[in-house]
């Protein structure tokens, strides 16, 4: 029995065997490829961007662009797109109705049947995607950076990725994830979306989220969850290093903040847009396709700088909600209030004079300078294991830094394509 996805299209995993693979590719060109499109060969080819089958046509990238839907009126908030230069097209012999292997470092990764290859306006796709032509935006510098040509067509998944540790526990690919949801006896799952270490604030916001999931179902059995959902991608220095964000949220599990029957801990391989309200609709399509039935959604979520009001994310988000099959859990600004002696949300109480917002870039450097901060603000074992991440995988760092760009050990790796075996 077929599992239904975003827009009631089934989920299909994209995948050959080495047999078929070995068929499939003899012969064809190999072209290389960055990590941005390793990634969503993956996000395609597991069903993460169900019912997306490929590197968007023409068609689907204007309609995305213009309308925010697909061609076939599906509702699709950012396009999936493979760049090309014209001197690569032609010196790869490129055409349309032709093949080619994607191969990742020096392995073959996917078959591209490529359907389409056309030019877009960059300037009206980043000004329609971000509501800004402003090349400081980080969504708009990488739609910039683009080659001239756009190739459109199906992926198929040739060579499965290792995915290296310690992130391998925490690759849950759809349809694997439904069968934990069901294993766990979950009747509702909330996500929450991440690209950080967890402090108390981030843990009130799924405790909050958690208990409204709850709703009027019996609170004397463990129905309902929250997936953490990290996003893993790439990464710009001063951002936290990927294994302290995927172990510090699985921490709160494991310190007994949460327990196994209401929390669950995974990533998804996706490089951020920053895409503000636009970006929050493709969230929660992909937990769609994860399986989950709700979606907590924050002040200014997947928003950057001031380019976005705090609540835009919200009222674009319920302009679609009829459309898509998750129930959204809106939440205001999580703080402290000393003279409520609690972590609270804006408006909740009086004191708005006293009130202490949760300050990233404050968090950061007091991460920053190894001295371990009130519980208030960290879990102490969440802390510790921060500390922990900077000696084993950040080299002296919990932040990213020149020397973690260049020698890190890669989330996950294609290997030779002959010495593949059928599942990980």
């Amino acid at each position: 029995m077929s599992i239904s996805g975003h827009g009631g299209k089934p989920i299909v995993e994209r995948i050959l065997d080495s047999a078929e693979a070995a068929l499939a590719t003899r012969g064809l060109p190999q072209v290389p490829i960055r990590s941005q499109i390793a990634n969503e060969i993956i996000g395609i080819c597991y069903g993460f961007f169900c019912p997306v089958e490929g590197f968007m046509n023409r068609a689907d990238v204007d309609s995305v662009v213009k309308s925010m839907r697909l061609a076939d009126g599906t509702v699709w908030s950012i396009p999936i797109v493979f760049d090309m230069s014209d001197a690569d097209i032609a010196g790869y012999g490129i055409k349309a109705g032709s093949s080619v292997v994607l191969s990742f470092e020096g392995n073959p990764m996917a078959l591209f049947e490529i359907e389409d290859i056309f030019a877009c306006d960059k300037k009206e796709m980043a000004h329609s995607i971000y509501g800004t032509t402003d090349e400081k935006h980080p969504g708009c510098a990488r739609t910039y950076r683009y080659a001239e040509k756009f190739l459109g067509g199906k992926i198929t998944l040739v060579n499965r990725p290792v995915i290296n540790e310690p992130f391998g526990p925490y690759f849950i690919p759809p349809l694997e994830m439904r069968r934990k949801f069901d294993e766990r006896g979950w009747e509702r799952i909330v996500a929450h979306q991440t690209r950080n270490v967890p402090h108390t604030g981030h843990e009130w916001l799924m405790k909050g989220a958690w208990s409204q999931t709850y709703g009027e179902l019996p609170i004397d059995k463990p129905l309902v969850g929250v997936l953490v959902n990290a996003i893993i991608g790439e990464k710009r220095k001063g951002d936290y290093i990927d294994e302290a964000i995927i172990l510090t949220q699985d921490e709160l599990r494991k310190a007994g903040y949460f327990g196994d029957h209401n929390h669950l801990t995974s990533l998804t391989f996706w490089d951020m847009r920053y895409a503000g309200p636009r970006e929050a609709v493709f969230h929660a399509i992909l937990r769609t396709n994860l399986g989950l039935t709700h979606h907590m959604f924050g002040r200014d979520h997947a928003g950057v700088g001031t380019y976005y009001g705090p609540y835009d994310a919200h009222n674009l988000l319920a302009t679609v909600q009829d459309e898509i099959d998750i129930t959204p859990v809106y939440s205001m600004n999580w703080l402290y209030c000393p003279h409520c002696g609690e972590v609270t949300s804006e408006g909740l109480c009086n004191h708005r004079d006293e009130w202490q917002k949760f300050s990233g870039s404050l968090i950061r450097s007091i991460v920053d300078d190894g001295v371990k901060p009130p519980r208030l603000i960290f879990r102490p074992e969440v802390f510790d294991l921060v500390m922990e991440c900077a000696e084993k995988y950040g080299f002296g760092s919990p932040f990213v830094t020149d020397e973690y760009l260049e020698k890190r050990t890669p989330v996950f790796s294609i290997p030779p394509l002959q010495r593949q075996t059928a599942k990980n």
